[in-house]
């Protein structure tokens, strides 16, 4: 039988054909690089949880996003990781920037887990959307820039970690207008 990751290689390999260019480029070193490390164990997702949190009628959805935080991480890294055995790609040559590299399998993408589940979570009422959506839309194919994730990778976890914030929302509704008591 055919490893299922054979399917996608494809893509994967017309992904990082496109990404390749820019591995040259300090500049694109520089912010992809910082924006995977800043994101790092959900840390820039649960900092901006927190400064929603402080914001007026936010507590109950920096709370909420935190949890769901932990809850997917807890799938993805200690689940869904645990079943694929997929190896990372490997940078060539000297890397311009540290970056850590995770125990774990590569298939699914975390960091995209994360930032989507993340995302979902702290756009909900929030005039701010387009800064979380942003910033996940950054986070993600960095993981591609960075060599830490195949793109189907980043594509699962953007997937999983929409669906997974979606299922959270619906199941844990915040009445905004409760909130602004």
């Amino acid at each position: 039988m055919t490893d299922v990751h054979e399917l996608f290689k494809p893509f994967d390999d017309a992904v990082d054909t496109i990404f390749s260019p820019l591995r040259g480029l300090p500049m694109a070193n520089r912010i992809l690089f910082g924006a995977s490390n800043v994101a790092d164990h959900s840390i820039l997702w649960f900092t901006l949880s927190a400064v929603r949190g402080l914001r007026k009628g936010g507590e109950r959805y920096a709370v909420r996003a935190a949890a769901a935080l932990l809850a997917e991480s807890i799938l993805v890294n200690l689940g869904i990781k645990t079943i694929f055995g997929r190896s990372r790609p490997t940078w060539e040559g000297d890397l311009p920037h540290e970056i850590r590299t995770p125990l774990t399998s590569s298939f699914p993408s975390g960091h995209a887990s994360a930032a989507a589940c993340a995302a979902v979570l702290l756009s909900d009422n929030d005039r701010l959307w387009p800064v979380y959506v942003g910033l996940a839309a950054l986070v993600a194919p960095s993981r591609i820039h960075v060599r830490m994730h195949h793109a189907s990778d980043v594509v699962a976890g953007l997937a999983i970690g929409t669906a997974f914030g979606l299922v959270v929302k619906k199941i844990f509704p915040i009445d905004s207008r409760a909130e602004r008591h």
